[in-house]
């Protein structure tokens, strides 16, 4: 039972009568070591789900990279950005440096959840080893550390370097390059509690490929659904062939374009686990459609988003499959609301949002960026109405 439909049963009764690989950092590894000890036991992806509650975004943070025509044929690799520090990529896309205070404050709004998407192609050497800069994941754990520290469930990805992969390479070849990415991956935190949580990739599953000519093209559906498919499924067995906590550790996998329908499709298929009920699906934006045809706060709008909650229940958690919002709308423009919304206030519809999928079991996870929703430099929510709400939905299933 869900935490908040317990507290009201509770309620009602009153009322008739809760090891890492680069030693070269020591501040790094003196906080590694003292990671929180809280989830020291396996635990099963429902309950890592109950725990998670509300969740907030790193966004163009870690993910961040030199993205000029990314989208061309021509962009044979990463551009080196600056004098090719960590730092230098964490915050070329306007991110500040990231810091325990940052964190500590996304705690202290309210969410129990962090996702640090990442693009580990930053500081690669262009030699075919996809071998991940010794540098660079330290400082993803520094981060990591920082949100351990802080007790929060943390979230891994793979973010925006799936794209770049499988725009450029037929499934075999991605098939090797996730395999290696994912065991380094794997390997540096194996050690990590189990409120460490990996996320395979970000959106691009089954996305387009580069022809014969340079051009962008979608790939047919049976060869998007069999891309990925196999791909979660390399991503589970890279991570658990590295033992320690990753034999057991929750993982979440990524559906066709995070994309509701497509994931709730019978041609999606979970990966078989060599560990049980350790996994968890991703998607994103319950209310993508209506927000981009400017239909928010309508009735068409509210009944959109039980349908798209209808079809997660039918395909994931009527099956025990706990269902991660990767991503869900932090602010709604006055732009996108509809001419008869019968909500008209961007904090009240993120209210309704929320409260739905938190009374699922869902996990909602808001995207944001630096200075957007949540400010890094006053480490609060910057709008008071949306901070309440985040308060209040928080305090609702805690």
């Amino acid at each position: 039972m869900k935490k908040r439909l317990l507290a009201g049963v509770l309620c009602a009764l009153m009322i008739s009568s809760t090891a890492c690989a680069d030693d070269s950092s020591s501040s790094s590894a003196d906080s590694a070591k003292s990671a929180p000890k809280a989830a020291t036991k396996p635990m099963s992806a429902a309950e890592v789900a109950d725990n998670m509650n509300l969740g907030l975004n790193l966004g163009n943070t870690m993910e961040a990279y030199d993205a000029t025509d990314c989208a061309t044929v021509e962009y044979e690799w990463i551009p080196i950005v600056k004098s090719n520090a960590p730092t230098d990529y964490e915050m070329c896309w306007g991110a500040v440096e990231t810091t325990q205070e940052v964190i500590d404050g996304i705690k202290e709004a309210g969410f129990d959840t962090i996702r640090i998407p990442v693009f580990w192609g930053n500081m690669m050497e262009n030699d075919g080893t996809w071998t991940i800069n010794k540098d660079y994941i330290a400082r993803v754990r520094e981060i990591v550390d920082y949100a351990q520290n802080a007790g929060l469930y943390t979230v891994i990805n793979c973010h925006h370097f799936d794209e770049f992969i499988i725009r450029r390479n037929d499934l075999d070849s991605c098939k090797t390059i996730f395999n290696t990415l994912w065991t380094q991956i794997a390997d540096y935190f194996k050690d990590y509690p189990y409120t460490v949580v990996f996320e395979g990739f970000n959106e691009y599953l089954g996305g387009d490929q580069f022809d014969e000519n340079g051009e962008l093209k979608p790939q047919n559906s049976r060869d998007a659904f069999k891309m990925t498919n196999s791909l979660n499924q390399t991503f589970v067995d890279a991570v658990r062939a590295t033992g320690g906590n990753n034999a057991d550790r929750v993982l979440i996998v990524s559906g066709y374009w995070t994309n509701i329908d497509k994931t709730t499709s019978k041609n999606f298929v979970m990966p078989t686990d060599s560990a049980t009920d350790k996994l968890m699906v991703s998607v994103h934006y319950v209310d993508n459609e209506k927000y981009w045809t400017n239909q928010i706060g309508s009735r068409e709008w509210l009944d959109y988003i039980d349908s798209q909650c209808d079809e997660l229940i039918s395909a994931f958690k009527d099956k025990n499959i706990p269902v991660f919002l990767g991503e869900t709308t932090a602010i709604y423009p006055d732009s996108n609301f509809d001419s008869n919304a019968i909500y008209t206030d961007s904090s009240e519809c993120l209210e309704i949002v929320l409260n739905k999928l938190t009374d699922l079991g869902f996990v909602p996870v808001i995207w944001d960026v630096n200075d957007n929703f949540y400010s890094r430099t006053e480490f609060k929510v910057k709008n008071d109405s949306d901070a309440e709400v985040i308060k209040k939905v928080a305090d609702m299933i805690k």
